[in-house]
């Protein structure tokens, strides 16, 4: 099996130990994505909740992209809302982005992100043969 990282240019670089995407070749190849956050190029977040769910579809997009797939390969997302009061927005944003695709999904609502001013985590895996 052969395993790639995937960190495009377009998404802020990790801030530790990890990488964006994971993409694996043998049979069919499967990108596992990092938890993206609401960060840009620049490591900015905006203090919005539609700006930071944004940003988090921008940059898994870009990870797909760089891995040579597109949201018809998603075939599992797992969301993190600090606030369920958010739920609607994060499922209007995820619809303009995900289309007709329709990935195994979570929603988990957690006390807190790793930096207060987060408001949305979101990692996602998926497939291509």
């Amino acid at each position: 099996m052969t395993v790639v990282k995937i960190d495009p240019n377009q998404v802020h670089p990790p801030a530790a130990a990890y990488s964006h995407g994971i993409l694996t070749s043998g049979p069919g190849q499967f990108l596992f994505v990092s938890g993206q956050l609401g960060i840009d190029q620049s490591g900015k977040s905006p203090s919005d909740f539609d700006g930071q769910a944004e940003l988090c579809w921008r940059n898994i997009l870009a990870i797909l992209h760089d891995a040579g797939m597109t949201t018809d390969n998603l075939v599992k997302l797992t969301t993190f809302l600090t606030s369920m009061d958010n739920g609607p927005a994060s499922g209007r944003i995820r619809s303009s982005h995900i289309g007709d695709a329709r990935p195994a999904s979570t929603i988990i609502c957690v006390s807190a992100l790793a930096r207060p001013e987060w408001l949305i985590e979101i990692e996602a895996v998926a497939f291509k043969s």
